[in-house]
């Protein structure tokens, strides 16, 4: 197999894919020592059984993917991933770049009837009819050279995912489901899905107090957090971690000394520069205004769940995911089955495709226009 490791051959290369209908792409990467993702390789491969298949080392001396993303930016080639998500993150901090258009073959395995989730060794298994040989998944991506076991197996990644993404393709069209993956798709391609915000970090901190005063602290100290580690590219728990925060936020240090007495916070958080931004968080956590101390979102917690109606809920749900031979998780989360029973409306599984399968009757149920009635091992819907 040949791996790429000049801008000259990765142009060439993509020059011939922009004359495809479409490449399959993978990457391998590192992440546990830093916040942003290391890209370490990309593996890329043209249809057919026999078609080109390249490594391409970006971490050779020299080397712009910018003829990559200009292969990305392309519409005339679908670029086809595996669980796209980590992959398109890396490809949108450090390129600014989406590949469009985008197949997702998890996405489409899902809505083909596959299961939630379905992970690539599964589908090479079931569509490709091939072993993986998976002992390469935690090697060190970074270190150069590359073994030929770490090539053979990167390169599976892309050769297999060709036969993937034809059958799925195919089986799309046939059930007319390109729209329902397309939908999916709408997020992976949306900056928003990759970008986060220090002021809003507080928000992914779980916390069992509602406190405003204590949530103001949370919020100064997962700011700072979050500002830390994105400007040193260093995981946010390399900084501290969140037990160590939620005591923080508990004991009030607004001291050096006073810093000290903490039990949870390790000898990275105790750094001078990581102590001085603790303390000055706190301090300005506990100068924040009553009216100005954070609000977390309680309205779910607070919903008067129709115990009975959810439960109906769920049997329509396994009725429709089983008829439409699709993931019922793809469908709608248990906590929107108990919104819907709550009376919510603004509820994801009443929207576009989701509404079509199951939102509309899910709504007709709610409001009683329809009964639900087993016969055997089914359940069928009966208008009231």
């Amino acid at each position: 197999m040949y791996t790429i490791t000049t801008t000259e051959d990765l142009a060439r290369f993509c020059d011939k894919a922009k004359a495809e209908a479409y490449v399959t792409v993978d990457t391998e990467f590192l992440r546990e020592r830093t916040y942003y993702s290391k890209l370490c390789l990309v593996q890329l491969a043209l249809p057919g059984e026999h078609g080109e298949a390249v490594l391409v080392d970006p971490l050779s001396n020299g080397l712009s993917l910018e003829p990559l993303y200009d292969l990305f930016r392309h519409k005339g080639t679908v670029k086809v991933f595996h669980a796209a998500r980590q992959d398109l993150e890396i490809f949108f901090v450090e390129g600014n770049v989406f590949p469009e258009p985008l197949f997702d073959t998890q996405i489409a395995a899902m809505v083909c009837g596959f299961g939630d989730q379905v992970g690539y060794e599964t589908l090479v298994r079931k569509i490709a009819k091939q072993s993986l040989d998976k002992t390469s998944r935690f090697t060190d991506w970074s270190r150069r050279p590359l073994s030929e076991a770490q090539k053979t197996y990167a390169i599976a990644d892309v050769t297999h995912l060709r036969v993937i993404y034809e059958f799925l393709d195919k089986e799309l069209k046939r059930t007319g489901r390109q729209l329902w993956v397309e939908e999916e798709e709408a997020v992976l391609l949306d900056p928003e899905t990759y970008t986060n915000r220090p002021e809003e970090a507080w928000m992914r901190v779980k916390t069992r107090t509602n406190s405003g005063k204590f949530l103001a602290i949370v919020r100064e100290l997962a700011e700072f957090r979050e500002s830390y580690a994105q400007t040193r590219n260093v995981p946010r728990s390399r900084v501290f971690k969140d037990d160590a925060l939620l005591e923080l936020a508990s004991t009030k240090p607004t001291t050096v000394e006073e810093l000290g007495r903490s039990r949870l916070l390790l000898r990275e958080g105790r750094r001078p520069d990581i102590a001085e931004g603790i303390i000055a968080a706190v301090k300005a956590g506990l100068a924040v205004k009553p009216e100005n101390y954070p609000k977390p979102d309680t309205s779910r917690d607070q919903l008067q769940v129709n115990t009975a109606l959810a439960d109906l809920l769920r049997v329509l749900l396994k009725a429709k995911s089983e008829s439409a031979g699709v993931a019922p998780k793809l469908i709608a989360s248990s906590g929107d089955l108990d919104a819907l029973a709550a009376g919510e409306k603004s509820v994801a599984a009443l929207k576009g495709w989701r509404g079509e399968v199951f939102g509309n009757d899910a709504m007709r149920l709610c409001k009683g226009e329809i009964a639900l009635s087993a016969k055997g091992g089914a359940v069928r819907v009966v208008p009231v």
